[in-house]
């Protein structure tokens, strides 16, 4: 959103003639990114309120008028992040608004209203306050070595107890990485040959009764856009093991974004190495949960 305040003067070069117009804007811009690098292009368009004050003077004349109208504009830009605190925004935007122009000569009035349209170049400064600071990795301080106790004399081995059955609860996991290139939720080629084996697991296992399909992403961008990414990316994943033939009545799907990190790396700048450092955080786990009798025939 912005507040935007424009003024034109006209000199003519004629006696007597000559004007200005005057704008204040209060709007609010959606943008499209199409990188989230230092550099990021992106389009933008935007709604608001305008509020439009025209004065000119002609001999014999007096033309003015004032009206508050709509407010529509779209444009595109780029912004250059210099850090995680810190950037430059430029755009160039074309808006439209409604003006209205009052022509009184002192005998006869008249009035009349119209969209007018403005070209607008823009350059500001981004700001962001509160930037996460990067997590602290303790260092691990060695244990010292265990004192090994002598052995203790040898007893007899007591005589061996009749096996009981006795039911237990046993969790089968299923395990799938790499699935999706970086930023994207479009499962890849090998990605699908490793989820085609888990269907094949828990297909074959008829006492599994529930699957769990939970997507993680690094700490790269903002919360709320990595929350959404886990959550598209684990339902990729729970569509494509229903079309492999998996129940759908077992599988559940959620996001957890970048709440649950497996590595630490340190750094904010989307560089190529904490890309890479991050990488074992971007994954989707499935988790195949059932009961089986162990030790029983």
């Amino acid at each position: 959103g912005g507040l935007g305040y424009n003024r034109a003067s006209e000199d003519t070069g004629i006696a007597g003639v000559g004007g200005r117009y005057k704008q204040t804007t209060l709007g609010l811009d959606a943008l499209y990114m199409f990188s989230r690098e230092n550099f990021r292009p992106f389009l933008l368009a935007g709604l608001g309120a305008a509020r439009n004050n025209v004065d000119y003077s002609l001999p014999g004349f007096d033309v003015d008028g004032k009206k508050t109208s709509w407010l529509a504009n779209v444009g595109l830009g780029a912004q250059y992040l210099f850090n995680d605190s810190f950037g430059l925004q430029a755009d160039l935007r074309h808006q439209w608004s409604r003006a209205k122009v009052k022509i009184d000569n002192g005998v006869v009035g008249a009035s009349d209203s119209g969209t007018i349209g403005n070209t607008l170049l823009n350059l500001g400064g981004i700001f962001r306050f509160g930037a996460p600071a990067p997590v602290p990795v303790a260092a691990v301080e060695p244990e010292p070595a265990p004192v090994v106790a002598p052995a203790p004399e040898p007893t007899p081995a007591p005589a061996p107890e009749p096996v009981v059955c006795k039911p237990n609860t046993e969790t089968i996991t299923v395990g799938a990485e790499k699935l999706f290139g970086f930023d994207k939720a479009a499962l890849k080629d090998e990605g699908k040959a490793a989820l085609d084996e888990a269907a094949a697991k828990i297909k074959a296992n008829p006492e599994i009764k529930a699957v769990i399909v939970t997507g993680h992403t690094d700490r790269i961008g903002s919360d709320a856009y990595n929350q959404k990414l886990s959550e598209r990316r684990a339902k990729q994943v729970a569509d494509y093991l229903v079309g492999q033939g998996v129940d759908s009545s077992l599988i559940s799907a959620e996001g957890k974004g970048e709440s649950e990190p497996v590595v630490q790396c340190t750094g904010n700048k989307a560089t190529k190495k904490l890309i890479e450092c991050l990488q074992p955080n971007r994954r989707v786990e499935i988790r195949a949960e059932g009961t089986k009798e162990v030790g029983c025939n």
